[in-house]
């Protein structure tokens, strides 16, 4: 699996990540560490990586566009030192890999973990009660 991981999170994580036999880059290595979030969903998207980001916008972006990718982990979960996020990315594809390969949102909290397949649509109920 690949991995861009958004400016907010530990530059070593990426290294530890790739360490472990992951293809993980860090927004501040590849160019994009002051780049909008559209512009590094465009960058997972065209090189087919998922990307891990503290940022709510992300999700936000999936459901407005209705996308169908890239994948996204969001983890809510502040002030992990770059071994430890490493740690939780890792044990996060091992539970949620089959998803993130179809397309997923995930997000993750110290007491567990949301997954929404993408894309993420609102379909109207027809005669709902008001």
């Amino acid at each position: 699996m690949k991995l861009l991981l958004d400016q907010g999170l530990p530059r070593s994580s990426a290294e530890l990540l790739r360490e472990t036999g992951l293809d993980a880059v860090h927004t501040g290595e590849c160019g994009l560490s002051t780049a909008p979030d559209d512009a590094i969903l465009a960058a997972g998207r065209t090189q087919g990586r998922t990307v891990v980001t503290l940022d709510s916008d992300f999700h936000t972006i999936l459901a407005l566009e209705e996308a169908s990718g890239p994948s996204v982990i969001r983890v809510r979960w502040e002030g992990l030192r770059g071994s430890d996020m490493a740690e939780l990315i890792g044990r996060v594809l091992n539970l949620c890999r089959d998803e993130l390969e179809l397309g997923a949102a995930v997000s993750v909290r110290p007491e567990g973990i949301r997954i929404r397949l993408l894309p993420m649509i609102r379909v109207p109920l027809e005669d709902a009660p008001e």
